[in-house]
């Protein structure tokens, strides 16, 4: 029996047998923090405890940060065939675990079974080996230099460098930053989401298990105000990779500025737009997408295409159409190895989008679904809803809600739906749904935004940057540009002449 195959009862079986340690993994091995303080870590699929996860502080914040920098000259000094190899060898054997950390990730984080199975776990080792290929594919520069001498431009690793990332993609995003990092030389102190410590924590034992050395990856738990904090004001990291919101990116752009002016790369937050034309060829489709777009991972998506934009000409027939797609997306036990969508992250972040659902009825309409559900005994699960009759310059049009909430806003020209879409803070991610090639180009031109997918949603892949422009931060994820955070160039000038 494989993972696609398995039922609830399956599931719940190894779930229930899974021996799961939520210590801390520093200088190579599991700690338990120089407090010995612990929190439960409990699974919104259910409420249950999953483990004591340790509360690092700032002393174990030092004691990783010290590990990582010792271990950075020999890894930084090593072959890059040699790093390659070493993560190849990770992503072999999170191959060989993928289901253990699938059933990890669904636990902590609430997402079905199906997603972590055949998207994330898959998405992260597949990232993994991209960086690992690429390592030792790297050049240099020979810049044109007078008679008499020659330049060498080399990129060099950065250092230490500390990453942030967020509960929404547990594994994924912190292989999105930990693989380009050690691919280029550096070492990781890495602080997952107090929500969803687990898998990133196996990840960190697999990696000592395929032969990186002690002090290459830390992992440090903990709270963003404890941990987060240590790491962002430490005199001792030389860049910190982030993901998550615009008001925590801003603290961390002033703990940059008072510590050691750190490098930075920033993924923050989102409000992206779906802008469909009355033009579009496969208006289904477009709504199939535009469902997928808003409500896929409960909406808890950075770049989630929750601002749906439809020409007045089809506005009815697409609301309809959307209506019967988000569907695909109702509330279902994650365990069950079925469709639909998984808990929301916790009991008291649905009750937060929620309240955006009470304020979007109170002040326009809900064109469909807005209902909790009790599941397994957890009222952490959302319907998919749509949200109408709303001014284009209400807060649902303007604030990122991270759950299964979109609201519909019909236009009447091309420019009306430009100037829509970018009057926000942010600049994430857009869409544009038409059959004129035109008008494509044009409004892809127009829209401010790290990627606008014309004719799909939320487009990514290993080979090209996810990445924002405004309130969205800076830096990029994925691609080779992603090597830009963690290293700069070193110019080397020899003079012979």
């Amino acid at each position: 029996m494989n993972s696609t195959t398995m039922i609830s009862s399956d599931w719940q079986s190894r779930a229930d047998a899974l021996a799961i340690d939520g210590r801390a993994f520093v200088d190579g091995r599991r700690v338990s923090g120089s407090e010995r303080l612990t929190r439960p870590t409990v699974s919104p699929i259910d409420g249950r405890a999953l483990a004591e996860l340790t509360s690092c502080g700032r002393a174990d914040v030092d004691t990783a940060v010290a590990a990582a920098r010792r271990a950075f000259p020999a890894w930084s000094r090593r072959a890059a065939v040699e790093r390659k190899e070493s993560l190849l060898a990770l992503a072999a054997l999170m191959e060989r675990h993928a289901d253990e950390l699938a059933l990890l990730e669904t636990l902590d984080s609430g997402k079905p079974i199906l997603q972590t199975t055949t998207v994330d776990v898959p998405g992260a080792i597949s990232t993994l080996r991209w960086y690992a290929e690429a390592a030792d594919k790297q050049g240099g520069e020979l810049p044109a230099v007078p008679s008499g001498a020659v330049a060498l431009v080399t990129r060099e690793p950065l250092g230490v460098v500390a990453a942030i990332v967020p509960w929404n993609f547990p594994l994924e995003i912190a292989v999105w930053k930990l693989a380009p990092a050690l691919a280029a030389g550096n070492t990781m102190v890495l602080k997952p989401a107090e929500q969803t410590s687990l898998s990133v924590l196996r990840l960190a034992e697999l990696a000592a298990e395929a032969g990186l050395p002690d002090g290459v990856l830390n992992i440090v738990t903990g709270s963003g105000r404890e941990v987060g904090a240590a790491l962002a004001n430490h005199m001792d990291v030389d860049a910190l990779a982030f993901t998550g919101s615009t008001a925590v990116s801003r603290t961390l752009l002033e703990a940059s500025a008072r510590s050691n002016i750190k490098r930075l790369s920033l993924e923050a937050g989102g409000k992206s737009s779906n802008v469909i034309f009355a033009d579009t060829a496969d208006l289904p489709l477009a709504a199939a997408k535009a469902a997928f777009g808003a409500f896929y991972n409960q909406g808890q998506v950075c770049s989630a295409n929750s601002r749906i934009l439809v020409q007045r000409q089809v506005h009815d027939e697409f609301a309809a159409l959307l209506a019967d797609a988000a569907s695909a997306y109702a509330p279902a036990d994650p365990l069950s190895g079925g469709e639909g969508n998984g808990a929301l992250i916790s009991s008291t972040h649905t009750h937060d989008v929620e309240a955006w659902v009470t304020r979007g009825r109170t002040d326009g309409e809900v064109l469909f679904g807005g209902g909790r559900r009790i599941i397994r005994g957890s009222d952490a699960y959302l319907e998919p809803t749509l949200l109408g009759g709303l001014s284009a310059d209400h807060a649902v049009h303007r604030e990122e809600i991270f759950g299964p909430v979109a609201v519909l806003h019909a236009f009447d020209t091309e420019a009306e739906a430009v100037a829509m879409a970018n009057a926000t803070d942010y600049g994430l991610a857009a869409s544009v749904w038409t059959s004129d090639l035109s008008r494509a180009h044009r409004v892809a031109g127009d829209l401010l935004a790290g990627t606008v997918s014309v004719n799909t949603v939320d487009a990514l892949g290993n080979t090209t940057p996810l990445g924002g422009f405004k309130q969205s931060g800076f830096g990029r994820d994925l691609s080779l540009h992603a090597f830009d955070n963690y290293t700069a160039p070193k110019t080397t000038w020899i003079q012979f002449g």
